[in-house]
């Protein structure tokens, strides 16, 4: 994103966080919104966070007294770029960019009768410019400018004072820097462009540069062609190794996709990177832990960026009940400890459960099963124990 290539925003740049490294021994590499991705834990990080979060739905709500009370979702809440561009994609691509960036940019390219945002056309992060002066912001989309009312931006890890959010990928520069110069380094090694992939040596006595090239010329037609090569007692061959330097390769590897963890805000385990040490009863803790501490402080402030696109006193919410998906057995027992307290009805635990009531013809059978004496089983519940026919 450009905004590591300009100065309008005092700020550390990918270019500073990075200091210049001799080729030969970083491969060259260079981090970018873009090269970052090639890290492993890079993209595992952001897929597992937008994959969640663009798969939640969005629900709008008005509050009502006390209660909060379900209203129909504007169009841009349903088609945000138009009819080619729908709210899963559009979360996704925003989620994305949120997580690597900071930031997130589109175009509001159509207004409703409120003048609130009616379509919003997502652009490249490389694309955009922010020019923060005087207190008043500024955009540049590839060689236009905008006004700040033109333009749709999301922030995420924000500091007092900057118009924009800390990017993630910059400030990580160096542990993903690292890692791409190790896989770099690898694959010069291993492909030979760095070192020779072998030594023949005579031990017997100093050869020409002639008597060299002749053996070298007679050892690879004889190697190439899966031919025997015949020598005396006078060579020896030896593969040059880079046992000590693997190790190494594989430590820095390892500790990279730990750090880089750290800095998306996803646990490792998640990500197939602990090495152990944590563990869980069943799935639904583990997603309520993540839930918890790491996803849902960008749920919350998404929650609230969306709810700009709504007219007050609506408010937008994402449904995080998918993450939190139970076993059958323990949402049946929570389904009947709920409705037992009398905190839910039958017919609303049914409805959960993507059922229709019950008919007159149901409730006669559980009668006639079960008796007047006992309640009959809620949704998903067995049999009161005891029960008589």
């Amino acid at each position: 994103m450009s905004l590591f290539k300009r100065r309008s925003i005092q700020g550390p740049t990918a270019g500073e966080l990075v200091p210049s490294r001799p080729a030969q021994r970083a491969g060259g590499v260079t981090v970018t919104n873009e090269t970052a991705l090639r890290h492993s834990a890079v993209w595992a990080c952001l897929r597992l966070r937008a994959n969640l979060v663009s798969t939640m739905p969005v629900d709008v709500y008005r509050r009502v007294g006390e209660m909060k009370v379900e209203v129909p979702k504007p169009p841009v809440l349903i088609n945000p770029g138009g009819d080619r561009v729908g709210m899963m994609e559009w979360l996704y691509s925003t989620q994305f960019d949120l997580d690597r960036a900071g930031n997130c940019f589109g175009l509001i390219t159509a207004r409703d009768g409120l003048g609130l945002p009616a379509r919003i056309e997502l652009v490249p992060l490389a694309d955009v410019t922010v020019r923060q002066r005087d207190g008043v912001v500024t955009y540049r989309i590839g060689q236009q400018e905008y006004a700040a009312s033109e333009v749709w931006h999301e922030r995420q890890y924000t500091m007092a004072g900057l118009a924009v959010g800390l990017s993630p990928i910059a400030y990580a520069a160096w542990s993903i820097g690292e890692y791409l110069s190790v896989q770099q380094f690898a694959l010069d090694w291993f492909g030979n462009g760095a070192v020779p992939s072998a030594h023949l040596k005579n031990t017997a006595k100093t050869i020409s540069p002639d008597q060299a090239e002749e053996t070298k010329r007679r050892f690879k037609a004889a190697t190439s062609s899966q031919d025997l090569f015949v020598t005396g007692n006078d060579w020896e061959y030896k593969m040059i190794q880079a046992d000590a330097a693997g190790a190494d390769w594989i430590e820095a590897k390892r500790y990279g996709i730990g750090d880089i963890a750290r800095f998306f805000d996803c646990p490792g385990d998640l990500i197939d990177a602990a090495a152990g040490g944590m563990t869980y009863a069943n799935i639904t803790q583990r997603n309520l832990q993540f839930l918890v501490m790491n996803l849902g402080p960008a749920i919350v402030r998404r929650e609230d960026a969306l709810s700009a696109l709504t007219s007050r006193p609506r408010f937008v919410k994402l449904n995080t009940d998918a993450l939190l998906r139970m076993d059958p057995q323990t949402r049946a027992a929570m389904l009947r400890t709920q409705i037992e307290s009398r905190q839910l009805a039958p017919s609303e635990a049914r409805e959960l459960e993507d059922r229709q009531p019950f008919t007159d013809s149901q409730l006669s059978e559980f009668d006639r099963l079960f008796g007047t004496k006992n309640p009959a089983p809620t949704a998903g519940a067995s049999a009161p124990t005891g029960a008589t026919t």
